[in-house]
């Protein structure tokens, strides 16, 4: 039996969207206060979501200590009170939340592997929220 975990995380950081490759006045006109030079900050909501069978002996998908202790220190600790324009995932890459959402998937199919990775979702703002499976259809 299938069955889908999904798990809420909470990490603050700052950017700056900004494209080398368009001028000052494209930049304002696409990403408008969100480019200030000074960035900006959120309060972001990472949504994790794992499955897998479930273990007849534990019945779970996977423990949510190995979940928890892969996603602080791989993505909270790694991502959180930082400036996504310094770190090197994002030299070349707009810090786009949709930017955000690949590279926080990258991290956990690469990484983890007590379960499969469905899917992440990070809510940047009560407005917005972003969801990334890594080319699977998001299963709602």
């Amino acid at each position: 039996m299938k069955a889908y975990l999904t798990r809420r995380y909470r990490f603050s950081a700052s950017h700056r969207l900004h494209s080398d490759s368009m001028s000052a006045e494209e930049n304002q006109v696409v990403y408008g206060k969100c480019n200030n030079p000074y960035g900006h900050g959120h309060n972001y909501f990472l949504e994790v979501t794992v499955a897998g069978q479930v273990d007849s002996h534990t019945g779970m998908v996977c423990n949510l200590a190995d979940l928890d202790t892969f996603v602080n220190e791989k993505i909270v600790e790694r991502f959180g009170l930082s400036n996504l324009n310094t770190l090197p995932e994002f030299q070349g890459v707009v810090p786009t939340t949709e930017n955000l959402c690949r590279e926080l998937y990258r991290t956990l199919e690469e990484g983890f592997h007590f379960a499969d990775v469905e899917k992440v979702r990070v809510e940047e703002t009560m407005l917005n929220s972003f969801e990334y499976a890594g080319g699977k259809e998001i299963r709602k």
